[in-house]
Formats: structure tokens, sequence, C-alpha cells
């Protein structure tokens, strides 16, 4: 594994790159072909060390010719790795030609489209349809002649180039996949709000994905329904054995450009096309798991407050997901129209970790009706209260709510970890540590009630609330404010008030005697 200073290093030197590269095109606008190199790269060493692997030593792929590649290998290489990419069309190849290639642009898009080809009458081929098709090389953002165009893309390819990733065998999935995140957070953060808000900070989503695999030695598979770039599915990747995880990863996303992020970032972090399914789609409307369902780990951070169409589709209240409220959530606010998808997606065994807009926890109307519902059918398990500025974009102290279907009592439990003893304050946002993680997880998991940070409710009591579930309507916050005793303080104050009063006297005589 590769060490922290040798990976910061290469953090900076692909942050660099990205800026020198690009040009006078906006950051944000040119993510998608940094991104997009950088995925060719890996897609390219990635699938010539699976060939390499075992053949006899010297033996490398990419000095192949074409032809020499037997039709019944090349089907099954797409059987195994689910795309094919010939020894001409690898990276490294085409990069080494790059500078002299004056159809650079053409021979670019000829070969995603031949590696995404690859995989039409295969299993793979949902996985790989439009995988590159962000990664527009006629684009007038590259420039508006040809040249122009294959001048920045050759820049950007030989940057890629340029970055030491060290040996594919022993640390290159990590580093890529690494590599890439590190690129779309920054991107993210440097973007606002329009850049950031499919993006969940490494830290957060390893607090959700905790949570969520909470006390479960294995579970069947991990869900995301608005899954973004992919981040918070690989944070459970990332923290759990792959055998701990068994029928592999799930999620749904409804931008185009994000949905291929994460398939990308699916491929970067070694999961292999058959062990994911992500698929394009509105997900309140168009749901495309229903057939997989149920999930033991659901992790979302679904967008805040979005309009959805609601009570303007009267169908949807017969809607499996939905009809047990009794409501819909309302047009102008579909937060609620989530969670209730996450419970039905939910496995009896399972858990949800789903980040929420607190305002959902407090406000009337429909959404008071599907929090009693929820809360009367005993799904809620936790509510916890974030610090501000965690996310890039916004600084609104975000809730988490944990959901589940097997609780042992009829209590909710409520954790305030919104106090500066659970972030640490960074340039332009707060942070949480892994200590901080560790710390909300442990509240999570107590039993025990602490004063001003966590306490357990009783189910009544929140009925007798109306059904708030906001936290700081059961953690009294503590006062910090200096504790004084008024007697105390009356007695200085009679004993100043007769000091003034004799130095009056005093100052009287003075001044009778000064005029005599």
């Amino acid at each position: 594994m590769i060490s922290i200073q040798q990976r910061e290093q290469l953090h900076s030197q692909i942050w660099k790159m990205a800026g020198e590269v690009r040009g006078a095109v906006d950051g944000w606008d040119f993510k998608q072909f940094v991104l997009g190199m950088l995925f060719y790269r890996f897609l390219s060493e990635h699938f010539a060390a699976y060939v390499e692997d075992g053949a006899e030593a010297g033996f490398r792929y990419a000095d192949m010719s074409d032809e020499d590649i037997p039709e019944e290998s090349r089907a099954a290489l797409i059987d195994q790795k689910g795309y094919f990419i010939a020894p001409s069309q690898l990276f490294e190849n085409v990069a080494r030609d790059a500078t002299k290639d004056k159809d650079l642009n053409i021979h670019l898009r000829e070969i995603f489209d031949a590696i995404e080809g690859s995989a039409v009458g295969y299993s793979s081929e949902p996985d790989l349809k439009g995988l590159f098709a962000d990664f527009d090389t006629t684009s007038t953002r590259l420039g508006t002649s040809v040249e122009e165009k294959n001048r920045r893309l050759c820049a950007v390819m030989l940057g890629v180039a340029a970055l030491d990733f060290g040996t594919f065998e022993e640390s290159q999935i990590d580093l890529f996949g690494d590599a890439y995140e590190f690129l779309i957070s920054n991107y993210a953060a440097n973007a606002g709000k329009s850049g950031g808000e499919f993006f969940t900070p490494s830290q957060v989503s390893k607090l959700i994905a905790e949570l969520a695999l909470y006390g479960q030695a294995r579970v069947n598979k991990i869900y995301d329904p608005a899954c973004g770039s992919g981040s918070l599915l690989l944070q459970a990747r990332r923290l759990f054995e792959e055998d701990r995880i068994q029928d592999g990863f799930y999620g749904q996303e409804v931008n185009l450009t994000t949905y291929n992020l994460a398939r990308m970032n699916m491929f970067l972090h070694g999961i292999n096309y058959d062990k994911f399914n992500i698929q394009l789609g509105d997900t309140l409307l168009a749901p495309k798991h229903l057939e997989e369902k149920p999930f033991d780990a659901i992790v979302s951070n679904p967008p805040y407050s979005i309009s959805w169409v609601g009570a303007e589709d009267p169908t949807l209240i017969n809607d499996e997901r939905f009809a047990p409220a009794g409501v819909l959530a309302p047009r102008s606010k579909a937060d609620f129209a989530f969670i209730l998808h996450a419970v039905n997606h939910l496995s009896a065994r399972g858990r949800a970790a789903v980040v929420c807009f607190p305002g959902i926890f407090y406000r009337g109307g429909a959404e008071q009706k599907i929090r009693k519902y929820l809360v009367d059918s005993n799904y809620i398990e936790c509510v916890i209260s974030l610090p501000p500025n965690l996310f890039y974009g916004t600084s609104i102290a975000v809730n988490i709510l944990t959901l589940s279907k097997h609780k042992a009592d009829a209590r909710i439990r409520f954790i305030d970890a919104s106090g500066e003893d659970f972030f640490r304050k960074e340039t332009n946002n707060n942070v949480l540590t892994d200590e901080h993680i560790a710390h909300i997880v442990e509240l999570f998991a107590s039993g025990e009630d602490v004063p001003h940070v966590a306490r357990w409710v009783d189910l009544k009591d929140i009925e007798e609330q109306d059904y708030n579930l906001s936290v700081s309507s059961y953690i009294e916050a503590e006062d910090t404010r200096e504790e004084i005793n008024i007697t105390e303080l009356n007695a200085r104050i009679r004993q100043t008030v007769a000091r003034i009063d004799a130095l009056r006297s005093d100052i009287d005589t003075i001044i009778t005697e000064l005029e005599a």
C-alpha cells in the first residue's frame, strides 16, 4: 500500500495537472475530460494486467498485434471482464503517438465506442453502454477548431500518462480509485452547490456506511436509491471485507453524467461488472430495483426538498411504497418520498441510514402524517443532528435518520452531534475525523443517556409532541454561560454603592473646604 505522504504527493500532481491542461475552460465543465482519461488509462492497464497474469516472463499485451488475438480468446475475456480492448487501443499505445496524431479526437471516439460496443450481446452490455458518453471529444468546450481540440486532448492524455501510480498488481486499483474520488471531491468543492450537490464528503459517507452496517456480520446487498457518484456504496466496500456484502452493490441515479461517474467509480475500485447494478432513472417515479429488493443495508443522501409530481399524479397513492402512509410527500418537498421508498426496499433484518434536511422532522401537514406512520410502525431507530457546513455548497446542519424493521423496543434514540466536540474546523468546511465518527457510532450503539448529547425517548412521549422528531425537542442544549450567585452579586453591589456614596461625601467636603 502507498504511504500517506506518497498519496498526498500524487494528489498534488493530479490537481496541478488538471489545472494546467484545462487552460481557459471552466474546471467543472472540464472535469469529465480529466476523469474520463483517467478512467481510460485504468481500464487499459487493468485489462492488460489481466491478460498478462500467469503468462511467461517478458510477455506484454501492449506489444501484440490486434490480429493475433483469437476470436474465442476475445469472447472469453469479455465474459470475464465485461469488455475488450485491442492492443492498439490501449492507453499507453495511443498516448505514445498522441502528439503526432492529427485525428486524435476521432481516434479516441472510435476507441471508446469500440470498448462499449465490445459488450453488446454479453451480460455486461448494460454496465458498459454509454459509459464514455460524457467524454465528448468533439465538444466545443475543448476548443473551436480540430487542432485546438486535439492539442487539449493531447495535453490531458500526456498529463494523465505522466502520473505515477506505481506497480499495477501491488496497488493500482486503490490508487486509481482514490485519485478519481480526489478529483471528484475537489471539482465539487470548487464548483459550489451546482457541482457538489451530488457528492457526499468521504467522512460523512463513512459515518453513514458504518451506521447502516452496524451489528450486521453479513448483508445480502447494499443499495443507494440516489447514488450520485457512488461514494456511499464505495465507503461500504472500503470499510468491510468483500464477502461481507454477498451479492453486490445497487444504486439508481437520475443525472446521466453522475450515473456515468458512478459506474466508472465502481470499475475503478475493483468492483467487477457482475458485482454492481447501477441504473439510470427517476427513483421516485421509475424505480429500477423492485425485483432485487429487499436490501439488508441502504445508504442514501437524497437531494434535499426537491419538487416532484406528488399528489398531481393520483395513482401514486396506490404505489406500494407510499400507500401505507396514507398520504404523499408534499409536491415541493420530496424528502419523505425517498424515505418511504427506502422503507419499502429494506429487509426485515436490515437498516437504512439516510441524510435528511432538518425541516422534515418538525413541519406539519403531510410530513407530520408520514412521521406518525413511521413512528407508529416503529420503523424509526435514531435521529442524529450533525455539525453545520459539512457539505460542499451548503452550510446546513443536516440530520441522519436510521430506519429498522426489527427494533426490540418502542423507543427512538436522539443524538445531538452538532457541537464543537464533533467536528474539526478547516478552511472552507467543517470535517468529521475518524475519532468523531467512532464517538457518534458509540453513542448510537449505547443504551445509556448522556446529558445534553444522547437520549432514549418512548414513542408515547413522541406522540404527545405531535410526532415532532427534531433532536432539539428532546435534548436540551448545555448552558455554557457562567453561573452567577445572585446573593453574592447583590452584596458586592451594595458594597460598591456604599463606597461610591462615601467617596461622593468626601469629594463634597473637599469642595466645601476649598470654597471657604
